[in-house]
This record gives structure tokens, sequence and C-alpha cells, in this order.
């Protein structure tokens, strides 16, 4: 019977030899023996264990779908079975033919339910606008040959005379209604033309800025001349003008607009619209757009 001291230590009076080999296994060491006398030698070689990244990159490479599934759990690899049956059945078509027509159907069906959108929303703008009814009768259909004729060649030239008027189709069909209604082929061009002036994302004449109903404008024109700022916030301020008239612009600091120079054409987009006693002025904001017609391209800025 083996005894202990206080510190542990075996005082059986076991050999040397005895008690390294118990040591050994109690350890879990390789103990050998190397020479007649069964003298032990233990291996005191450290054991090797992954390191945290080590085992972390192991499971993730082991549970990747694209690898291999050796090593997988029962339920990852009927997740990837899943997978990669889905996938299969994504790439089938539905008729299973190597000359499908899924793509042109599909187009088709695209347009119609496009179609049938763009007709709902001009029903439900014919609430206020009674011309973009869709389901009312077509005014062009009322008129003679010849005079179907001139509203067409009429809605060309206005088209062309007003950028941004819309497609020659819709200005004809307004024109045709004009005629039924006033009987004059003139006063109809007069008053559409006039309408399609004042309208949102046309070219507005400047004297006729202040017609306009909404709050951002869009006109062409020259600068006139540049005045020197009053007020640090503001950039630029100035006139700009065309055959119709001139407009105070003033370009505010923050808003980050290109630099206008005197007697450079300009084509100012969204520009805010106000009054100042009793004239209608502009100022460009982070929002408005200014394009220079006559610059070369590389020296137009980068926005």
């Amino acid at each position: 019977m083996s005894t202990r001291d206080i510190f542990g230590n075996d005082v059986s009076g076991r050999t040397d030899n005895e008690q390294w080999a118990t040591w050994a296994a109690e350890e879990g060491l390789e103990a050998e023996a190397v020479d007649e006398d069964e003298t032990y030698i233990v291996d005191e070689r450290p054991e090797l264990h992954a390191t945290v990244a080590m085992e972390t990159r192991a499971k993730v490479d082991t549970n990747h779908p694209d690898t291999r599934r050796a090593g997988l759990t029962l339920a990852a690899e009927e997740r990837i079975e899943a997978r990669e049956w889905e996938i299969e059945r994504t790439r089938t078509r539905m008729d299973r033919s190597p000359e499908s027509d899924r793509e042109a159907r599909t187009a088709q069906v695209v347009k119609r339910e496009r179609r049938e959108r763009r007709v709902n929303f001009e029903r439900r703008a014919a609430s206020v606008d009674e011309r973009r009814d869709p389901d009312a009768p077509d005014p062009r259909e009322r008129l003679s040959r010849g005079e179907l004729a001139a509203v067409n060649q009429e809605a060309k030239r206005i088209q062309a005379g007003v950028p941004g008027a819309g497609s020659s189709a819709a200005i004809s069909r307004e024109l045709a209604e004009q005629v039924l209604r006033t009987g004059d082929l003139l006063s109809a061009i007069v008053a559409v033309a006039d309408r399609l002036t004042i309208e949102p994302g046309t070219m507005t004449p400047i004297s006729r800025l202040g017609d306009v109903r909404h709050g951002e404008v869009d006109f062409e024109g020259e600068v006139v001349v540049l005045w020197e700022p009053a007020h640090p916030a503001i950039a630029q301020v100035g006139l700009v003008g065309d055959e119709t008239g001139q407009v105070k612009v003033t370009v505010w600091d923050a808003s980050d607009q290109p630099w206008l120079d005197e007697g450079e054409r300009v084509r100012i987009h969204g520009a805010a619209k106000s009054w100042y006693q009793g004239r209608v002025s502009v100022a460009l904001t982070s929002r408005s757009r200014v394009v220079f017609p006559e610059r070369e391209p590389w020296l137009e800025p980068v926005s």
C-alpha cells in the first residue's frame, strides 16, 4: 500500500522507474524503455492545439455550401441539396424547350401592365384636366382631311418652337379641340402655344415667368450684367435677358452652382421664383441646374 507525503509525493518505496511510469500514465505522456535496466525516458513534447482563428476558419470552410459535404451534419447536407434543387428548378424553363419564348411573353405582359397603369393614371388625371381623359372621343376624328393636315403640321411646329412641350400627337389633339371650340385655327394655335410656354418642364420666355403657376421655372437667356453681391451668402447676382425681357438672377453661395460670366448664354432649369416690389425674380438653389449651350464640352462643370 502506497502512501504520499504532505506535498503529494509517493513515498511507498517504489523504484524511480516505477514512479516515473506511474507519473507519465497520469499525465498522459508516452514513456518508452530504452535499455535493459528498464530506464524510462518521458516524452515531454507539448501537445499541439488549434488556435481560435484556426477553429473559426475550419468551421467556416466546412459549413460553406460550395465545399465538399464530408463532415457536415445531416441538416447541413439537406440545406445544400435543397439549394441545388432550387437553382436547378429556377434554370428550368416552364415549357422545357431549348427555343423558349418566355422572354417574349414576359415582355408582352410587362407592356400590357404598363399600358393599363398609364390609362388608369390618365383617368385619375382627367378629374383635374378633362383633356387627359383616355375614354373621351378623339376630336381629330371630327375634322376634315384638310383641317387635320393643317393641325398636324402646326403641332409639329409648336413642338419644335417650345422645348419640352411634349409629343406632337398630344399637341395636335389639343389643337383639334381648340379648333372645334373656336372654329379658327389661328386662335387655336395661339391659345395652345401660350399655354405650353408656361407649363412645367418647358423653356418659358422671360417675360412670361410671372405667369407660371408653380414655384420653379425653366428659361434661357444671356447674362447681361453682374453686380457685386451685397451679402456674403450670395455668390453672384445680375440680370439675364432674352428677346422678351430681363430678370434678376441670384446665385446663393450654398447652392454650389457654376460661375456665370457676362455675355455668356445660359439655360437654367429649376430656378426658384419669387416676387419683389411687384417684379418677378429667380434664385439658383442646390436643386437648380445650369447649362451653357455655347461652351466647349471640356469647359462644362463636373456635376
